[in-house]
């Protein structure tokens, strides 16, 4: 008799825990997308773009005039003598090794703005996440390429893009 007196209470639980559960089921975002398409990722990721594309540019002039430079001096190497010669490659030497050097920095310049503008729009986008998963009284977002396969009504992408967009117009990159 005590088992019939049981059965109920735990056919209560069982149910009210299994609707609980299906409402609160995993959901996915790619944030790839979501850095790349947001409205504040596109424009970061154009200034970046043109950023890397115009420092290339101003290296690549200083290589052709590095590359004439030395033209010069080995057309000059017979009139001149071998002090000068090697005063002339070892000042060009010194050139080079500053192109390089500044090459590196700028890269690492460019990678050192790109981390900080993911880093600002993912700290802009915890509490629009934070928001909308209360609200849909969602407990867990999964990044998309975590996930092996997934029913494509649980992604929360374009939700988030377009919230974000609404939030945030650009990121402070300089």
């Amino acid at each position: 008799m005590t088992i019939f007196k049981k059965l109920p209470i735990i056919l209560f639980v069982t149910c009210f825990l299994s609707t609980n559960l299906a409402a609160d089921s995993a959901h996915f975002i790619d944030f790839s997308k979501v850095l790349n398409e947001s409205t504040a990722g596109a424009k970061a990721q154009k200034f970046l773009k043109n950023k890397f594309v115009s420092d290339s540019k101003k290296f690549r002039n200083l290589e052709k005039k590095l590359l004439e430079e030395e033209r010069e001096v080995i057309a000059k190497k017979k009139v001149l003598n071998k002090e000068e010669y090697q005063a002339k490659v070892g000042e060009l030497r010194k050139k080079v090794a500053k192109l390089q050097k500044d090459k590196q920095k700028s890269l690492s310049n460019i990678a050192k703005l790109r981390a900080s503008a993911k880093n600002q729009l993912l700290e802009k986008l915890k509490p629009i996440l934070r928001t909308y998963m209360e609200s849909r009284k969602i407990r867990l977002v999964i990044d998309k390429k975590e996930v092996l396969y997934g029913d494509q009504n649980l992604e929360i992408t374009s939700d988030i893009i377009s919230l974000l967009n609404k939030e945030v117009k650009e990121l402070s990159l300089k």
